[in-house]
């Protein structure tokens, strides 16, 4: 994985050419236009790929902000850059866009009522994750980096991001196709700042992890071939059932017995299992889907050598064949902050948050496909808390769930972390 080197300073507040700008003061006058964008996508939310309402919301804001403005970037994604005019680092900030085929439960004035079509079939569509807040706190930074424009040194590139939550069948999208079509290139981006609201962490709080954040994601599919027979005469059978029993509990073990656990954590999941169609015949063949999370290349490379194996000699012990496809259909590398950015960004949210709301957090086996960005420049990924503080952690709705929710409160710490990211990397370079 390529990663540009970087040496930043770890310079105090007073010295950033950026100290007599008031962000909090900013970000307090756009917040209430922060809120309204934020019910307006929330009411409005459209499937990956299919972001065309919603781009163009995105798109008329931005230019009239006078800003550089390209629509259609890997189908619906746009694009805007702030330039200062004055010699400097080229800064990327990103929001994803897409909701997703969750029906909303809950009783919110702008609740979402929309429909879109999911894989061929009419479903509701919700901001079930967050990314109508993401697409408003950008927004807002994006207002306020403007209102500065006199004050900045580089670029600043604001990258509005379509299909997260992954490309419809059939179909790509996303960070990857962006990466591909030159998003970071023209100008040449240096460093790329990303945030995601977190429905179980309090407003008012950012966490943060150094190295690898989210997990690589590796989808892959086992089909076991045997031979068919009555289920009255097992031995006249290669049973695939079987064989597949004693590959899901052996794949277990690649985790359990052969992974440093206490480095990083991993997962190998099966998630779906399909063969046969009545209770006395034994199928000729099995179907199997599973996931993969990892959190350093050492352990995907010796997941990616040890599933195999233990595929190919099991169905060659009961005298079946598999066929193994890894990856399946998509791939998302690890979500990795750089490690000399997190250290140089850490009195940033000290100071935008409060020390005691900056909280460094464990990595977690979610995947997010900002981690294409970070393949190709140095990149920080953070949480920005939006639960109410007086709702418990535990009684706080899951992400991409129907009763998914998050205070609009939350928003503001996130504008004002788009923002400092932006002057502080500015002024340290």
């Amino acid at each position: 994985m390529y990663r540009k080197l970087i040496s930043l300073a770890m310079v105090s507040c007073a010295t950033f050419s950026f100290a007599q700008v008031d962000v909090d003061a900013l970000a307090t006058e756009v917040e209430a236009d922060v809120i309204e964008w934020r019910h307006h996508f929330h009411e409005f939310p459209e499937l990956s790929n299919r972001e065309f309402n919603t781009a163009k919301y995105v798109a008329n804001y931005l230019t009239s902000l006078g800003l550089e403005v390209e629509t259609g970037v890997a189908s619906t994604g746009v694009v805007a850059i702030l330039d200062s005019g004055k010699p400097g680092p080229v800064v990327a900030l990103r929001a994803d866009m897409d909701g997703l085929p969750v029906k909303e439960q809950g009783d919110l004035s702008y609740r979402s009522t929309q429909m879109g079509e999911y894989n061929g079939q009419e479903v509701p569509v919700m901001h079930a994750c967050g990314h109508d807040t993401h697409m408003a706190m950008l927004m807002g930074a994006a207002k306020i980096l403007t209102s500065i424009k006199g004050e900045l040194k580089g670029k600043v590139k604001f990258i509005f991001q379509p299909a997260e939550e992954g490309a419809p069948a059939g179909e790509t999208g996303g960070a990857e196709v962006m990466v591909k079509q030159g998003v970071l290139k023209n100008p040449d981006v240096d460093v790329i700042f990303g945030l995601h609201i977190s429905s179980n962490t309090d407003v008012g709080t950012v966490r943060y992890n150094s190295g690898g954040t989210m997990a690589a994601v590796d989808p892959f599919k086992i089909v076991i071939h045997g031979k068919q027979a009555h289920g009255a005469y097992p031995w006249k059978s290669v049973d695939p059932v079987v064989t597949a029993a004693q590959m899901i509990m052996s794949i277990q073990t690649i985790v359990s017995r052969e992974l440093k656990l206490i480095d990083d954590a991993a997962v190998v999941s099966i998630g779906s299992i399909h063969g046969g169609n009545r209770s006395n015949i034994i199928p000729n063949e099995v179907e199997m889907v599973g996931t993969i999370r990892t959190l350093n290349k050492a352990a995907r490379e010796h997941i990616y050598e040890s599933l195999p194996r233990k595929v190919n000699a099991i169905a060659e012990s009961m005298g079946a064949k598999a066929e193994l496809t890894l990856p399946l259909d998509y791939y998302y590398p690890i979500t990795y902050n750089d490690p000399a950015l997190t250290q140089a960004m850490v009195p940033t949210m000290q100071r935008t948050a409060g020390a005691e709301n900056a909280i460094v957090s464990k990595p977690v086996t979610g995947a997010e496909d900002f981690s294409f960005f970070q393949e190709k420049v140095p990149g920080l990924y953070v949480w920005v808390g939006g639960k109410p503080l007086d709702v418990s952690e535990q009684e706080s709705p899951a992400h991409h769930t129907p009763e998914f929710y998050v205070d609009d409160s939350g928003m503001k710490l996130g504008v004002k972390l788009l923002t400092n990211f932006t002057l502080d990397y500015m002024a340290q370079h």
